[in-house]
C-alpha cells in the first residue's frame, strides 16, 4: 500500500540552471536572438514559433504598400511644399525585381518637379524603400526636429518630395530636377527580424548621374529603440552642415556627430 508523502517531505522547488540565467541577463542587453532552448537538435516550440513570427512581419514589411496620401498629409503640417511621385517601377512586384528601375523618376514626374526648380540649399526625398512602415511612422518626427535647425541656419529648403517605389538613388534626378545643391533621402532599409521599421538617412553633395554609394553618407537604423528621432536629427544637420562647409560627401566626410552628442549629454543637453 502506497503512503502519501508528509506535506514537509515535498522536495525543493526546481531552480533554472546556471546557464538559463546568464543567458537571461544577456538576453536583457540585446534584441538578438542568443542562447535559444533546444529541445533535441531542433529549437523548442516557444524559439521557433517567435522566429517564425519575426520572419513573417519582416515578409510583410517589404510588400506593404506606401500610404503616400496620408504621408504627405502628415508632412504638410511641417509648413514646406508636399509633391508626390513615383518611381519608373509600376507596381511592387517589379521594384523588387527591377532595381533599377526604383531609381528612376516615372514619366512625368520632372515635370511635376519643374515648376519648384528654385535651386534650394537641400531636398528632402522619403521614399518607401523596402519598408514603408519604417518611412510612415518616423519620417515626419525626424523631419520635425531637423527642418527648424536648418531654417535658423539660413538654408533654402526644397519641397519634401514623396516617392512611391523608390530607391536611394532616385533623390539625386529628384535634386537635378529641382537645381538642389544636396539631397538628403529618408528611406525604410531592409527589414530585419527584431526590426522591420528601420529607416535611414542617405545625404549627398552635389548628386549627378555619375553619383555612387561611395559619394553618400548614411545613418541607419533610426527607430525609437535603435537611434531616437532628435539624435538622428541631430546628425543629419550637422552633416549637412559639414558637406556645406567642405563642398563635399561620402568616404571622404568622417561622420564625428556620435562624439558631439556624447559631449552633449556629459555637459546635460537635451
Amino acid at each position: 500500500m502506497n503512503k502519501k508523502r508528509p506535506p514537509s517531505s515535498k522536495p525543493p522547488p526546481r531552480r533554472a540552471p546556471a546557464d538559463d540565467v546568464r543567458w537571461a541577463d544577456l538576453r536583457r542587453l540585446t534584441a538578438a536572438r542568443i542562447g535559444l532552448k533546444r529541445t533535441g537538435a531542433s529549437l523548442a516550440t516557444g524559439p521557433l514559433l517567435d522566429f517564425q513570427l519575426a520572419h513573417a512581419r519582416a515578409r510583410d514589411a517589404v510588400h506593404e504598400p506606401l500610404d503616400a496620401t496620408r504621408l504627405a498629409a502628415e508632412l504638410a503640417e511641417l509648413a514646406a511644399p508636399v509633391l508626390t511621385v513615383a518611381s519608373a517601377a509600376p507596381d511592387r512586384q517589379r521594384y523588387l525585381m527591377r532595381p533599377d528601375l526604383g531609381r528612376q523618376l516615372a514619366a512625368g514626374a520632372e515635370a511635376m518637379l519643374a515648376p519648384h526648380a528654385d535651386h534650394p540649399d537641400v531636398v528632402f526625398v522619403v521614399a518607401d524603400g523596402l519598408s514603408a512602415r519604417a518611412v510612415a511612422a518616423h519620417a515626419q518626427p525626424v523631419l520635425a526636429h531637423a527642418l527648424p535647425a536648418l531654417r535658423a541656419d539660413g538654408w533654402q529648403i526644397g519641397p519634401l518630395v514623396v516617392v512611391c517605389q523608390g530607391r536611394v538613388a532616385v533623390g539625386d534626378a529628384i535634386a537635378a530636377a529641382l537645381g538642389a545643391g544636396c539631397v538628403a533621402v529618408l528611406i525604410g532599409e531592409r527589414p530585419g527580424l527584431t526590426a522591420p521599421d528601420s529607416m535611414g538617412a542617405y545625404l549627398t553633395w552635389q548628386p549627378r548621374p555619375q553619383t555612387t554609394d561611395a559619394d553618400r553618407n548614411c545613418i541607419s537604423n533610426i527607430r525609437p529603440e535603435g537611434i531616437g528621432y532628435a539624435d538622428a536629427a541631430f546628425k543629419l544637420v550637422h552633416l549637412l552642415r559639414a558637406m556645406r562647409m567642405r563642398g563635399l560627401s561620402g568616404v571622404a566626410l568622417k561622420d564625428d556627430s556620435e562624439r558631439l552628442l556624447l559631449g552633449n549629454s556629459l555637459h546635460g543637453g537635451s
